[in-house]
């Protein structure tokens, strides 16, 4: 983390439409045998330089240049670099120990590139007392407790120290490295706040739009894990059956244990599960179980031969034969198959994906043999 620069959320600049923007960064860069600074950008194991000057003799420098985007970049100082958010017409001046330019330096000009770095230095403070103390608890199992126990303080300190950052530079570039800090797993409506706040203060930064994109990629697997989460109602749907006039609801079979089971004639694993559906439909078919098929086919006559081939002797089998973007599919979120919701009587989802042997023993939990 000593060489911070959001490296998990770096861009190909070369898909992205550029935004030329001119800079200037200026200062002095003490106690260094370097004869060089430069703007770059840092990509966790290398460096890409923009433009580079000479330090005189006292360690000024001054680089004027134009840079591809608004981004984040860095002051590069030999192995060691300041991170920087750049704007276009950005002056900023930065003064620094050049032995130590990460611990030491002082950055005028742009508030939201120090305050930046400063939490840097703070969650980078955090990351190596956590990873030791993990560290001696694998060389020391008995001090286990003793150890985490003693990070309670240090923990609590930092979350302080992360809200107060948070609090402090609400709308600012700034933020980005706060991004990592927070579990978007447990916490998502902080890390959604965050995404909406640094894209809506820096959406032309190519860093943040990859960002962006990450972020409703995690959202739309956010909302089908809670749309398709054990206890809800599964979504109702009415669709054509295999003679292409009928029709039916998934509601229509309320007071049945339902799977709706998402497949096609053309998919090798679908074709291959079909047995399975087959012996579990004909065990529980008489103690108020069935299955309803949602086809994926486009071609109905390839449909209506794989479901006589495979004996999927229930009734309940419906598609609008358009393939991907089939209505139900859609609604169900579906990105592969096969992919099975087993709901029960009231409509309510147990749980997704069972095949084979795991949805035989959901199915004897809930019949009883």
């Amino acid at each position: 983390m000593r060489l911070f620069l959001l490296y998990s959320l770096l861009f190909c600049g070369s898909l992205i439409a550029q935004k030329p923007i001119q800079v200037t960064v200026s200062g002095n860069i003490f106690n260094t045998k370097l004869d060089s600074v430069s703007v770059s950008q840092f990509y966790g194991s290398h460096y890409k330089d923009f433009f580079k000057t000479a330090l005189n003799k006292k360690g000024d420098f001054v680089l004027k240049g134009t840079l591809p985007n608004p981004d984040y970049y860095v002051l590069r100082v030999g192995g060691s670099h300041v991170n920087l958010i750049l704007r276009d017409g950005a002056d900023i001046k930065i003064y620094g120990d050049g032995s130590n330019i990460y611990a030491f330096c002082n950055i005028v000009g742009s508030d939201e590139s120090k305050n930046m770095n400063d939490f840097i230095k703070v969650m980078s403070a955090w990351n190596f007392k956590r990873d030791s103390a993990m560290a001696l608890m694998q060389r020391e199992p008995a001090r286990q407790e003793e150890i985490s126990n003693s990070m309670t303080a240090s923990f609590y300190t930092y979350q302080s120290q992360l809200q107060s950052f948070i609090a402090k530079n609400q709308n600012s570039p700034a933020l980005m490295p706060a991004i990592s800090a927070v579990d978007k797993e447990n916490d998502f409506a902080t890390y959604e706040s965050l995404v909406n706040q640094i894209n809506g203060s820096f959406g032309d930064s190519p860093t943040v739009k990859e960002m962006y994109n990450g972020y409703l990629t995690a959202k739309k697997q956010k909302e089908l894990a809670e749309l398709l989460a054990p206890g809800k109602e599964a979504p109702d749907f009415e669709e054509l059956m295999l003679d292409g006039v009928t029709k039916m609801k998934l509601s229509d079979l309320r007071g049945k244990v339902v799977l709706i089971d998402f497949w096609a004639s053309w998919c090798g694993p679908c074709r291959k599960e079909n047995p399975n559906v087959v012996k579990t439909y004909e065990k529980y078919k008489d103690a108020g179980f069935t299955v309803m098929s949602v086809s994926l086919d486009r071609d109905r006559a390839s449909w209506k031969a794989a479901i006589e081939k495979d004996g999927l002797s229930w009734p309940n089998h419906v598609s609008d034969l358009g393939h991907w973007a089939s209505k139900v599919p859609q609604i169900y979120q579906v990105r592969g198959i096969p992919f099975t919701v087993l709901i029960d009587k009231e409509g309510k989802i147990i749980k997704t994906n069972l095949r084979g042997e795991a949805l035989e023993a959901e199915l004897s939990k809930i019949f009883g043999f």
